[in-house]
């Protein structure tokens, strides 16, 4: 689990990377952070503007420290994501982000387990891959059929390519740390 004050530490660590690279400045490095935040793990941090996506990359798992990872995916998603043009210093005033902590995969050996809102999905098949955070199903309102169909998209394959038997099924949980970032 991971603390309150981990939380406000993991989100702190995503905007301070992203303000740095964007001012072309050196990202800090935040190997001296303890805790729950100095275990190996993955995470995705995700970027709105106006409420709208405007960036979301990660690292499913990572041998390196939490921290790190966070610092490196948050100037991925402001930079690299390649549905959307890098983020600008003033877009990230507004910005309000999110850092999810993901669970170990665990594969899914009946669909009936999936629950929505709780678990986030992994499908791989061939080289295809895709990955849906838990959030995502309750934001679109989606149950576990259209759940399963969209990360098959989101994997660039059919809507029933999960049903293959060359297909892998993986689901996690994700501690979502949320920033509320209003600016008057």
């Amino acid at each position: 689990m991971i603390t309150d004050d981990e939380r406000r530490q993991l989100l702190a660590i995503a905007r301070d990377a992203i303000a740095c690279s964007l001012g072309n400045r050196p990202i800090p490095d935040p190997s001296s952070c303890a805790g729950r935040l100095a275990e190996p793990g993955g995470a995705f941090v995700t970027i709105r503007t106006d409420g709208q996506l405007r960036g979301c990359i990660g690292y499913i798992e990572s041998p390196l420290p939490l921290a790190k990872v966070v610092a490196e995916v948050a100037v991925k998603s402001a930079r690299q994501d390649p549905r959307f043009p890098p983020l600008s210093s003033g877009e990230l005033e507004e910005a309000a982000l999110e850092v999810s902590v993901l669970s170990p995969l665990q594969p899914v050996k009946d669909i009936g387990d999936i629950r929505i809102g709780v678990h986030g999905l992994l499908l791989e098949h061939g080289l295809h891959r895709g990955l849906l955070l838990p959030q995502v199903a309750l934001e679109y309102g989606w149950d576990a059929e259209e759940f399963l169909e969209n990360t098959c998209r989101k994997a660039g394959l059919k809507e029933h390519a999960w049903k293959d038997p060359g297909a892998r099924l993986f689901m996690f949980t994700a501690e979502v740390c949320n920033e509320e970032h209003t600016h008057s």
